[in-house]
């Protein structure tokens, strides 16, 4: 039994599967991915929210649970709006290796993938991370570009 609550993905409908990467971790213990919108979603009471912005995920967090929205930066700011009571929390000082293209400019300078920013959430709270990146094409790259910052 775990000692933390269920991360909670939120899934934006019209996320490219193909460039998704959170749906591999379906079917994990520590993990419910939801689509959004969403009907019957469960209470937020106890979590945090991952943020561009907002107080830094800190170890005073480590009993929370994380909720995730997962979409391209502009699905995801309109998401926002629908879960704005759950306190957010940022992640400053990581590096993505996922290629982004925005021509809109809407990706923050402290974006990462959706999967590079749960893998780092588990890692600050203390969570174990196995697994989180076995299925993402630019793990590689992404823990080279923060080395020091795990334990791999």
């Amino acid at each position: 039994m775990q000692a933390y609550p269920i991360t909670i993905i939120v899934r934006h409908a019209r996320e490219n599967p193909k460039k998704c990467t959170v749906l591999p971790l379906k079917g994990r213990d520590d993990v419910r991915l939801l689509s959004y919108p969403a009907k019957d979603l469960p209470s937020f009471e106890g979590y945090i929210r991952l943020a561009a912005d907002g107080p830094e995920l800190s170890d005073a967090d480590f009993a929370c649970g994380i909720l995730l929205l997962d979409g391209s930066w502009r699905s995801a700011d309109k998401m926002v709006t629908h879960f704005q009571a759950i306190p957010p929390r940022s992640l400053h000082g990581w590096k993505t290796a996922y290629p982004r293209v925005s021509k809109l400019g809407t990706d923050p300078d402290n974006g990462l993938a959706s999967i590079e920013a749960l893998y780092v959430a588990y890692h600050i709270l203390g969570r174990p991370p196995a697994g989180l990146l076995d299925h993402y094409h630019w793990a590689s790259r992404f823990l080279e570009l923060n080395a020091g910052a795990f334990v791999v």
